[in-house]
This record gives C-alpha cells, structure tokens and sequence, in this order.
C-alpha cells in the first residue's frame, strides 16, 4: 500500500500492534508488515516520529528496556490510547461499510 493512503490511518494502526503488549519501534514495524502480509512496510523515519507523536498526545508511555543485550525504548498504550484506538475501530469501520457500500467492493 502506498504511504499516501495510509495518511490518517497510521495512529490506528500503531495503537493496534500496540494494543496487547508493549514493544520498542522495530517489533511495531516487523509487526505492521507480519499483520499486513507485506502491505505496511514502513521505514523507521515514518513509524518513530509518529510513536513520539503518540506519546505526548498521552496515548503511549514508553520505558527503556533491555533487549538482547541492547537498551530500547518500548513503547506501550495508556488507558487514553486504549480508549482512542476502541473510538479508532468504530471510525474505521463505519467508514470501510460505507465504502464497500457505494463502490460494490467485498472486503
């Protein structure tokens, strides 16, 4: 998928490779790609500053951890980006049945 369609969707799905258990940035990219099948293939320029961008809007907490042999910042959600990611879904497919609806696609 082009980086131009993912505009406004990537909060989305950073907080849902996030939702079950804290990882630091490379595990969140190895994930997008491993939940996509290859789709969301995305450079660290692109998944970092949006991860910074998260953590001070109080949607993700991070902590340095040690990783083998190697400290990394993980990343985890907060009770608000919990909530932002239930409000994300709903938005999310709300918006995906309205498409399918009008263009006659199947999902």
């Amino acid at each position: 998928m082009d980086r131009e369609r993912l505009k406004g969707h990537l909060d989305l799905l950073l907080l849902a490779v996030l939702e079950d258990e804290p990882a630091h940035g490379y595990v969140v990219i190895t994930r997008l790609r491993e939940r996509s099948d290859g789709g969301f293939d995305l450079p660290e320029g692109t998944i970092y500053p949006a991860l910074h961008r998260l953590e001070r809007a109080g949607l993700l907490v991070s902590d340095w951890v040690e990783h083998a042999g190697r400290r990394r910042r993980a990343y985890a959600l907060t009770a608000a980006g919990h909530r932002e990611l239930a409000a994300e879904r709903a938005s999310w497919t709300r918006f995906a049945r309205g498409v399918i609806a009008v263009t006659g696609a199947t999902a």
